[in-house]
């Protein structure tokens, strides 16, 4: 999914706001891997906006709703919202991601949007390895 609009991701500076071990952590090693200059932040990094703001690309893995908003995206960056809230909102049920999606939209060069962006791909990549592993029962 990143490759189709960074097909060359040398030298891209990218900030992981997330620190786990689930998604933060993995996402930064496989950056690095691709040489990548990789920055791993939390919700109580000091100046986040402005590390944010210098992201080519940005990954948002947080864990809180809406808590990267337009102000600290770099215009044309990349936004990958890994996120996944459930948000009351007039009174009904509504999943969100970490990135305020509508705010983000105008400013990102591109974003993937919360439902429907990074779980989908998650699940076409469970799929994947699950055929890959019967095949490999069978041969």
């Amino acid at each position: 999914m990143l490759r189709q609009v960074h097909p060359d991701l040398n030298g891209k500076n990218v900030v992981v706001v997330g620190r786990s071990n689930i998604v933060g952590k993995p996402m930064a090693a496989l950056l690095l891997q691709a040489n990548c200059t990789v920055t791993i932040a939390h919700s109580r990094t000091k100046d986040i906006e402005s590390l944010c703001r210098n992201a080519d690309i940005l990954v948002a893995a947080v864990g809180r709703a809406e808590f990267i908003n337009a102000d600290w995206i770099k215009p044309g960056a990349t936004v990958i919202d890994v996120g996944i809230n459930a948000t009351d909102v007039d009174g009904k049920r509504k999943l969100v991601g970490d990135v305020d999606f509508e705010s983000v939209a105008r400013v990102a060069g591109a974003i993937t949007p919360v439902p429907g962006g990074v779980g989908p791909m998650t699940i076409a990549c469970l799929l994947l390895n699950t055929t890959r592993a019967a095949r490999r029962q069978l041969a």
